[in-house]
C-alpha cells in the first residue's frame, strides 16, 4: 500500500522540519566564522582578501569596536533563535514512542548520519530503517 499524494507532502513537510536543525548549525557555524573574521581583519589590517600588503594610515578602533559589536549581537540573538529551534526539533524527536523511530530520526536529523552508518549503528538491513524511518515520519506531529 503506498502513499497518497496528501502523505507524501506531509512528510516532506516534516522532513524539512527535522532538517531545519541542520540549517540552524550551519547558520551558527557561519555566524562564528564571520566574528572570527572580523577579529582577524583587526589583528591584521594590513593584510586584505587580495593578500596584497597595504599600509595601515591610522586604523579607525571605534568603527572596528562597533561592527564587531553589532555582529555579536546579532549572532547571539540568532544563536538563541537557533538553538530554540534544535531543542524543539530534539523534544519532538523524543515524544515518539517507539525507541527505534527516535534512534532513526535522531541519527539522520541530528546527527547528520548517511543511510549506511545507520543501518551499521542499528544493526538493522537498509530496507528496514527505511521502514522504520517512514513509521517515524508518521508518528512524527509537527
Amino acid at each position: 500500500m503506498g502513499l497518497t499524494e496528501e502523505q507524501m507532502k506531509e512528510n516532506d513537510e516534516k522532513k524539512w522540519y527535522l532538517r531545519g536543525y541542520e540549517r540552524a548549525i550551519r547558520d551558527m557555524k557561519r555566524s562564528e566564522e564571520r566574528i572570527r573574521e572580523i577579529r582577524i581583519n583587526r589583528i591584521c589590517p594590513s593584510v586584505i582578501a587580495d593578500g596584497m600588503p597595504h599600509a595601515s594610515g591610522g586604523s579607525d578602533l571605534s568603527g572596528y569596536a562597533a561592527r564587531l559589536d553589532e555582529e555579536e549581537r546579532k549572532y547571539q540573538k540568532a544563536r538563541y533563535l537557533r538553538i530554540k529551534r534544535c531543542q524543539e526539533i530534539s523534544d519532538k524527536i523524543e515524544r515518539l514512542v517507539d525507541e527505534d523511530e527516535k534512534d532513526v530520526l535522531f541519527y539522520r536529523y541530528i546527527k547528520l548520519m548517511k543511510w549506511e552508518d545507520i543501518c551499521v549503528e542499528m544493526h538493522y538491513s537498509w530496507k528496514w530503517i527505511h521502514k522504520i524511518h517512514a513509521r517515524a515520519l508518521e508518528h512524527f506531529i509537527l
